[in-house]
């Protein structure tokens, strides 16, 4: 027992330093030249968000493996040796919220400060800014934690009057399941045929730091539902489509100068309005037409990106222009791979919402027997199948974030581009990667309850979140899980409807007068 606790140190302690090694390997990987060697503080807090939530998505599995260590326990205090997985829990979730409202918003106000200002007063700005936010957390976390910071639980009250032990084993019968002569006439054993009237409400104050996670994990159900919803469907369908959309064949060297010719004057047109910004900019006239026309600007910019890849790759050059095509016919039978792969997983995912969370009672545990079936097999195909289902829906949840910041203007747009993300881009999505990936974990604990039973996961994020006074209400009626589906379902027909189809030209550039 002991020898099996020790490898699960170990192994989480090896899984952490992977994590963190391939963090720093997409920094270095994604970020802009404009950025290298610069803006220290905030890659340490880009590497270290994306540490705690790639963390906190594969402590689920950890947790479950933790819980089957002690489960052929001999001797009494087996668990104890366990890692202690609900301190960790708390501490991991705790750094999460501190990160995602303080941390991320303090290093995005310092990086996107006014260049021409000091550094102590680009600190002092954005100081300022978290300052009011913590004051205004801090407010809104203590009056809600005094006045509805307690769980309810349902229990049933029963009671017995006392009687003397039987001398004998004889005097219980099926007829009879108590102590207490059946010529008496008051029965000894009233708790036993207590009705259901008995049930009453048991409640007690929740911790603080459960309280902070319980909100936490409301702000992140509400994205969750609606990026999880998108995503799990666009995620597939959006690579199969991709493969749908590919280039043909190679076009001509006059056809290449003609489209080339015009994302020229889409970018000289783009120039300009970009100058004519900056020039406001320093004027000090940056208000609400001024950001509208930036973000309207950093969305043409963004397509006429997508626009001049689209033609490289029909019209490749140099020594290598075989080679290149060849490279990208396979990148598209890959998605195309992936594509289908991914659908697979997420008709799963929809399917056990369905039957397991959304009807009751559940036709069928599903995915929680496929798990344990595994488990039965070797002990590590079920964790690691219950991990990737856990990470895939964290990938779709990104995935669904990105399709609605740029095609509805939803949120500000920060794309993520290979060799060309700024920090306040890798920011902005870390910050949604971690605020999510709390609503993720507790949406997996519940989804798959019956695999991660008696897990300090499952006591955080079932009994205590679903109890708690307020918020209990958006849990006990499936609120979040059935705007999840709806939103897949939807984005299934959009994607089926419309989804196949080239994108058209964005056509000039129109800024608000």
């Amino acid at each position: 027992m002991g020898d099996f606790n020790l490898i699960l140190v170990i192994v989480a302690a090896v899984v952490c330093v992977i994590v963190f090694c391939f963090n720093i390997y997409l920094l270095v990987s994604y970020q802009h030249p404009d950025d290298v060697n610069q803006a220290y503080f905030p890659k340490i807090v880009v590497v270290l968000g994306l540490t705690i939530a790639g963390i906190s998505i594969l402590m689920l599995p950890a947790d479950v493996a933790n819980r089957q260590a002690c489960r052929h326990a001999i001797y009494n205090g087996a668990c104890n040796l366990t890692l202690p997985m609900r301190d960790l829990w708390l501490a991991i979730y705790i750094v999460d919220a501190v990160l995602v409202f303080f941390v991320i918003p303090f290093a995005m106000f310092y990086y996107e400060g006014d260049q021409d200002k000091t550094v102590g007063k680009r600190i002092l700005s954005a100081m300022m800014w978290v300052v009011a936010t913590a004051i205004v957390c801090g407010l809104v976390l203590g009056i809600l934690y005094g006045l509805v910071g307690k769980v309810d639980f349902t229990v049933r009250h029963l009671s017995s009057n006392t009687s003397s032990f039987p001398s004998s084993w004889t005097d219980f019968t099926k007829s009879q399941p108590c102590i207490g002569a059946s010529t008496n006439s008051i029965h000894q054993c009233a708790a036993y045929s207590a009705s259901a009237s008995s049930g009453t409400t048991w409640t007690m104050q929740t911790t603080f730091p459960e309280y902070v996670v319980a909100l936490a994990t409301i702000v992140g159900s509400v994205l969750f539902s609606i990026f999880g919803g998108v995503g799990i469907a666009c995620l597939p369908l959006g690579l199969i489509f991709s493969f749908i959309r590919r280039p043909k064949a190679v076009i001509t060297r006059s056809q290449y100068i003609k489209e080339a010719t015009e994302i020229g004057k889409k970018a000289r047109e783009l120039k300009k309005a970009a100058d004519s910004l900056h020039q406001e900019e320093r004027s000090g006239s940056k208000g609400r037409k001024w950001r509208k026309n930036v973000k309207t600007v950093e969305k043409e910019l963004l397509l006429l990106e997508e626009d001049m890849k689209a033609l490289e790759e029909m019209y490749p050059q140099g020594e290598k222009a075989e080679t290149d095509w060849a490279l990208t016919v396979i990148g598209y039978l890959a998605k195309l791979v992936l594509g289908i792969l991914g659908l697979v997983v997420s008709v799963l995912w929809i399917v056990h919402i369905v039957i397991y969370l959304l009807i009751d009672p559940p036709l069928s545990s599903f995915l929680n027997e496929v798990f344990v079936k595994l488990d039965n097999i070797w002990g590590l195909f079920g964790t690691v199948a219950f991990a990737f289902f856990c990470f895939y829906l964290l990938v779709a949840v990104i995935a669904g974030a990105m399709m609605l910041g740029l095609r509805l203007v939803f949120i500000t747009i920060h794309p993520m581009k290979w060799g060309a993300t700024l920090m306040n881009s890798f920011l902005f999505n870390v910050g949604l990667i971690l605020l999510c990936s709390i609503s993720v974990i507790q949406f997996c604990s519940t989804a798959f309850a019956y695999y991660a039973q008696a897990t300090a996961a499952q006591e955080i994020f079932g009994h205590t979140l679903e109890s708690l006074r307020g918020i209990k209400y958006l849990y006990r009626y499936n609120v979040f899980q059935i705007a999840f589906v709806v939103l897949a379902g939807l984005t299934f027909v959009f994607y089926a409807a419309f989804g196949w189809r080239k994108r058209k030209a964005s056509g000039r550039l129109q800024l608000s007068s």
